[in-house]
């Protein structure tokens, strides 16, 4: 499974070219997984009612694990690793905690969050 961050899904939800065809392939054959503070990010930026509902969409239709404790969990990982020092905030450490767990990529372009991915943890197009 791949987790899709905030700033590929917003990539997709522009059309872009290099994104939108392998994430919306990705989409259809169900390698996708939904993370909520992903979706609340998207949702801070959407612009009206529209963008708000296909976001909404997107999140009730996807499949995804419970983020119940990956808050303290990333905090807990973030202090030990200096993360947030390297530009890496709480929503990307818990997304990285996620992924982790589940064993799933990660498809990013944030470049913090890339910096203190392994290699095998990201998604690559």
């Amino acid at each position: 499974m791949i987790v899709v961050d905030t700033s590929a899904w917003i990539e997709f939800f522009k059309g872009h070219s290099s994104v939108f065809p392998k994430l919306k392939s990705l989409l259809e054959k169900g390698e996708i997984l939904a993370v909520e503070p992903v979706f609340g990010e998207l949702l801070q930026g959407a612009k009206n009612k529209r963008e708000r509902e296909i976001i909404s969409n997107y999140w009730y239709y996807l499949p995804k694990f419970s983020m119940d404790g990956y808050f303290f969990k990333a905090g807990t990982e973030s202090g030990k690793n200096k993360w947030l020092d390297k530009g890496v905030g709480l929503i990307n450490s818990s997304i990285l905690i996620y992924a982790r767990r589940h064993e799933c990529k990660i498809w990013t372009f944030d470049k913090k969050l890339l910096s203190i991915l392994q290699y095998d943890e990201q998604f690559n197009i």
